[in-house]
C-alpha cells in the first residue's frame, strides 16, 4: 500500500505538487497529465529520489523520510525514470548486474540468474552481450524496464514506459505487465490514454500539480457523456478536429439537438486536462 497525505512540491517559484492525497493498492493504477503536470515529480518522490516539500509518503508502512526506513522501501522496489541514466560502455548484461548489485542481490549465481531472467522478459537476450551505446532507442527503454523488474518488487513506478516502442513491443511491454506474480503495486505514469484503457483498473488524472480525477477507467469516460457530438462542419468547442470519416469530433458544450456520441477515455481526458493536454496525446 502506498499513501500519500497533504504531499507537495515546488522548485522555485513554481509549484509541482500541491496538496496530494492518495491510498493506491495492489494493482496497476494509470498516471494521466498534460506536461507539466507533475507525474514525474511525484513518481520521484515515490521512487525516494526526491523528498517532499511538506506531507507524508509511506509504502508499505515504512516512511520515505526516515533513513533506515527508506532503505527498506528501495529493496521492495521498481523504478523506471523518463529518462534513464546509462554507462554506454556497459553491456546489457553488465549493467542489469550492476543494478542488481546495488539492490543487495550479493549472491553470484542467484544474481545472475535473476539478471537473466528479466533480460528474456523484456525480449534482450540476443543483445545481452551488445554494448548500450549500440542499442536503438527502444531497446533502451526495454532494458530501463528489465532494471526496474529485477527481484520481483512489491511496488513498481515506471514513468513513460512505452515511449518509443513500435507497437509489437507495446503489445508485448503490456502482456508483461499484465502478468506480473505475485501482483505488485503498479502505478504506470503514461500520454498515451489506449495504454490505460488496456492494463489499468484504476487512472488518476494530474492537471496542474493537484488530483482532478480518481477511479476507475470507464468512470473516466462517463464524465463526458453528453458533452461529444459530431457534425459535418466545425463548431465551438474545447476541442474539435476532423476524424478520417470526414466529421468534425467536438468536446465541450454541444449546441441544441446535435448528434452526441458515446464518450471514450480520450475524450473525457481532453475535457478534463484541456487544451494542454492535446500536444502529449
Amino acid at each position: 500500500m502506498i499513501e500519500l497525505k497533504a504531499v507537495a512540491k515546488s522548485y522555485g517559484s513554481v509549484t509541482a505538487l500541491r496538496t496530494v492525497d492518495l491510498s493506491v493498492g495492489a494493482g496497476i493504477s494509470g498516471l494521466l497529465g498534460p506536461n507539466g503536470a507533475g507525474k514525474t515529480t511525484l513518481l520521484r518522490i515515490l521512487a525516494t529520489v526526491l523528498a517532499p516539500d511538506t506531507g507524508s509518503v509511506h509504502i508499505g508502512g515504512w516512511a520515505t523520510s526516515r533513513p533506515a526506513e527508506r532503505s527498506e522501501i528501495r529493496r521492495r522496489l521498481g523504478y523506471m525514470p523518463q529518462e534513464p541514466g546509462f554507462y554506454r560502455n556497459f553491456t546489457v548484461f553488465e549493467f542489469v548486474d550492476y543494478v542488481a548489485i546495488l539492490k543487495l542481490i550479493t549472491e553470484r549465481r542467484e544474481r545472475h540468474q535473476e539478471v537473466r531472467r528479466v533480460i528474456s522478459l523484456v525480449d534482450l537476450t540476443g543483445v545481452a552481450h551488445q554494448k548500450i551505446r549500440g542499442l536503438s532507442g527502444g531497446m533502451r527503454r526495454r532494458l530501463a524496464f528489465a532494471q526496474a523488474l529485477l527481484g520481483q518488487p512489491d511496488v513498481l513506478l515506471l514513468d513513460e514506459p512505452m515511449a518509443g516502442l513500435d507497437p509489437e513491443q507495446r503489445l508485448r511491454f503490456r502482456e508483461v505487465i499484465s502478468k506480473l506474480e505475485p501482483r505488485p503495486t503498479i502505478i504506470l505514469s503514461t500520454h498515451q490514454t489506449e495504454d490505460v484503457a488496456a492494463l489499468c483498473d484504476r487512472v488518476i488524472v494530474l492537471v496542474a500539480g493537484g488530483v482532478k480525477f480518481d477511479s476507475t477507467p470507464e468512470s473516466l469516460a462517463s464524465t463526458a457523456r453528453d458533452r461529444v457530438w459530431t457534425s459535418t462542419e466545425p463548431e465551438e468547442a474545447v476541442i474539435s478536429w476532423r476524424t478520417g470519416e470526414g466529421l468534425f469530433r467536438h468536446i465541450g458544450d454541444p449546441p441544441p439537438e446535435s448528434a452526441l456520441v458515446e464518450p471514450t477515455i480520450d475524450d473525457a481526458y481532453l475535457l478534463m486536462a484541456g487544451r494542454g493536454a492535446v500536444v502529449p496525446a
